[in-house]
């Protein structure tokens, strides 16, 4: 092969290359995009845990895969107002006893996540499970629980981080018992 031929090649092998590297990359770059519109503030989170973006992106790869075939279902009406009096009364608990009210507000919680099909594991797989369908509440569901459990403050400061648990527990109650979420989530 003459020389021309060969520097004829020699481009062609190289647009060529560039051209799959190219293409990786945008294929890279879609993907983590899809994941951080899916995802959301879990897709930092994630980040922040695994410390590269590669393990995050494969933790929320696999999260998709274990809990995306979850048959998650939406609550009868009956459920749907058999828990909203449950969550009335565990809020009617905090002035007199903040710890059982948060306590009660998280049992409710989780009753509701059982009832719709999400695992009742520890609270680790529980809030993956959670991330894939919702990951605009798994935050305020971890936080809930970060405050409930925190030990050692004054009695001032424990009231307060019980009452920010109602509140994270709320938010977290709301997005599981609104049929209009249901639908958000059968569309996924």
């Amino acid at each position: 092969m003459s020389t021309t031929g060969w520097v004829i090649l020699a481009i062609v092998v190289g647009v060529v290359v560039v051209a799959a590297i190219a293409g990786m990359a945008y294929w890279r770059s879609r993907r983590t995009t899809a994941l951080r519109e899916r995802f959301g503030s879990e897709y930092d989170r994630t980040l922040g845990a695994r410390g590269s973006r590669r393990d995050a992106e494969q933790e929320l790869r696999k999260r998709e895969e274990r809990y995306g075939s979850l048959e998650i279902r939406p609550l009868s009406e009956e459920s749907r107002q058999r828990y909203a009096g449950e969550w009335d009364r565990a809020e009617q608990m905090f002035v007199d006893d903040p710890e059982l009210a948060a306590r009660s507000a998280d049992r409710v919680v989780r009753d509701v996540l059982e009832e719709r099909g999400y695992p009742r594991d520890d609270l680790d797989e529980q809030a993956a499970a959670i991330s894939v369908d919702h990951p605009d509440v798994v935050q305020r569901y971890r936080h809930g629980h970060e405050m409930v459990e925190s030990n050692g403050a004054s009695r001032d400061q424990r009231t307060e981080n019980l009452r920010k648990a109602m509140v994270d527990f709320r938010a977290v109650f709301v997005a599981m018992t609104t049929p209009e979420r249901d639908d958000e989530v059968a569309a996924r």
